[in-house]
């Protein structure tokens, strides 16, 4: 087995956040790299950091406890998720007993059932389960294809689902889990304080416009400013983008205030459809305009918004696990 190390740092550099990553990309014999790279950011947690186009399809991590390992999302299919099993295998043959789904969307479900034949109980926020096989057909576009719609409808569901809020323990302190709103109606934050590594799933995106298909703006805003100002030198690890700083988490907020309070002037000068696109578009682009993502999602994030404020939008409704 060939292993291959180098160091990686991010800025900018606050209080508490590592001032070195180890970035494990661990390479067996005879075996292609992970779609994915490893960062070290505890002695025991680390970050599973997709690529903008990656295949993996977002980010991931795992912590390895005394007794246990537990694993934050399985990114978009199987394949990636092996290979995550994989590099967790070369550091530890403890069983790896539980998997959070931070939300409910395909590039961070899709690979429930590699863990879940492993072993492992799949956890998220009740309404997951409710919509892990329903409401992902809609990222196919209105008329999916026969096998679309059984991969979505075969995907694998989580076997626990809580509430508000859960303690897991993995042989020593807890790892604190919590449901809070904004990007989905059924977001977890995984905590671990020994680390002070919080895992947000895409209710965090590093320096890359979000997707608001399910979003309620407002209420992401409250939770961003709670996370702030709960784990102010926490590291953070975002659903997409580099491994973060509170700081890159204050940024990601200020963004989701500057579309709301564009859009919402546009409208209140009597703008609408391209027009309203173009003003905020325009508004948006000097400061935002370099970011991941955005030629992708800035003209949905401004009609998704516009619908938000208007009323207008539709979002899941909450449901009982099935």
């Amino acid at each position: 087995m060939l292993q291959t190390f180098r160091t990686a740092t991010i800025s900018p550099m606050r209080k508490g956040l590592l001032a070195v990553l180890l970035v494990v990309p661990l390479l067996a014999a005879g075996q292609n790299a992970p779609d994915f790279t490893l960062k070290k950011l505890s002695e025991n947690v680390y970050a599973a950091i997709n690529p903008d186009g990656g295949k993996a399809g977002s980010n991931a991590g795992f912590v390895i406890g005394k007794d246990a390992v537990l694993v934050v999302d399985t990114f978009i299919a199987p394949e990636p998720a092996q290979q995550l099993l994989g590099e967790i295998r070369k550091m530890t043959n403890l069983p790896v007993r539980y998997v959070v789904n931070t939300h409910y969307h395909l590039d961070h479900t899709g690979g429930n059932g590699v863990f879940a034949q492993a072993g492992a109980t799949i956890i998220a926020q009740r309404n997951v389960r409710a919509w892990e096989r329903t409401e992902n057909l809609k990222f196919f576009g209105p008329n999916p294809k026969p096998e679309q719609k059984t991969r979505v409808e075969s995907m694998t569901l989580p076997d626990l689902v809580y509430e508000r809020s859960l303690e897991l323990y993995l042989g020593a302190g807890p790892i604190e889990i919590e449901s809070l709103p904004g990007h989905t109606g059924g977001d977890s934050v995984i905590f671990d304080p020994e680390a002070n590594v919080v895992f947000t799933g895409d209710l965090a995106w590093n320096h890359h416009l979000p997707n608001l298909i399910d979003a309620s703006t407002d209420k992401w805003v409250a939770t961003l400013n709670t996370l702030l100002s709960q784990h102010p030198d926490a590291t953070f690890v975002p659903g997409h983008g580099d491994v973060a700083t509170a700081a890159d988490v204050r940024d990601f907020r200020d963004y989701l205030v500057a579309l709301r309070n564009a859009v919402t002037k546009a409208q209140s000068d009597g703008k609408s459809g391209s027009a309203l696109v173009d003003i905020v578009s325009a508004e948006l682009q000097p400061k935002y305009g370099s970011w991941g993502f955005y030629e992708h999602f800035v003209k949905r994030n401004i009609e998704q918004t516009a619908e938000e404020l208007a009323g207008t939008k539709h979002i899941p409704s909450a449901a009982g696990g099935k």
